[in-house]
């Protein structure tokens, strides 16, 4: 039985433009985040590793101003969003039951950005008291590391799903603490969180002297642990 499905229309791959839009979609967010946003989550979690270090950062900074209604000037994660699907490939993404467990079944002959791209442009799409707790669904599908099986579906409906790894925990205090280097039984103030995330930053930073392998990645963990720690 069909739960969700998602159609992101993306540039050909011998076309040298790069553009993502949104297709025909059913995307049932109730109650939230719904079949919907865990289709969505899935997309995210099947395609974020295959994206550069350095646009990781760059798409949390696409869901902080997708989710505080800002202007988005294009292009972003250097792929330009548009309406208009005419000459471009579509890949169909589908939430479906099989028997008590939903199943993701993601289309993968297209490029990963446009996806992951397609999926967060896609929660505007969702009832507006819906998109708050899909966006954090995206937010943490960005660490996932694990198959998409029903442990994914089972995380991203509960933010503290027993029995995953410690990665499978992003939005728990606990992480964010260990990410930025705190004892898990500290409660810093405000100003000590910015300090030593400015410090670890600068630490991992290619400008600085550090590698440039991981360093997206590093940032990234970084800076979500922050914004968990000052929310």
């Amino acid at each position: 039985m069909l739960l969700a499905e998602l159609e992101i229309r993306h540039s050909r791959a011998a076309v040298p433009t790069r553009r993502v839009a949104l297709g025909e979609r059913w995307l049932p967010a109730e109650p939230p985040p719904g079949p919907g946003g865990i289709l969505l989550g899935g997309l995210v979690a099947a395609h974020v590793d295959a994206i550069d270090d350095e646009l990781l950062v760059d798409l949390l900074g696409l869901i902080d101003d997708l989710e505080s209604d800002r202007r988005i000037p294009q292009p972003r994660l250097r792929h330009r969003f548009q309406i208009d699907v005419h000459g471009l490939d579509r890949s169909r993404h589908r939430l479906v039951a099989e028997g008590e467990e939903m199943v993701f079944d993601l289309d993968d002959h297209g490029p990963p950005v446009p996806q992951v791209l397609g999926a967060v442009y896609a929660v505007r799409e969702l009832p507006e008291d819906a998109r708050p707790v899909v966006y954090d669904v995206l937010r943490r599908a960005m660490r996932w590391d694990g198959p998409l099986g029903p442990e994914l579906v089972a995380y991203l409906r509960e933010r503290r799903a027993a029995g995953l790894p410690w990665r499978g925990l992003p939005t728990d205090i606990r992480w964010a603490l260990r990410i930025l280097g705190f004892e898990s039984d500290s409660d810093p103030e405000g100003d000590e969180i910015r300090r030593r995330f400015r410090s670890l930053v600068r630490d991992v930073h290619p400008d600085h002297g550090a590698e440039h392998e991981g360093a997206g990645l590093r940032i990234l963990e970084l800076t979500e642990a922050r914004r968990i720690l000052l929310s």
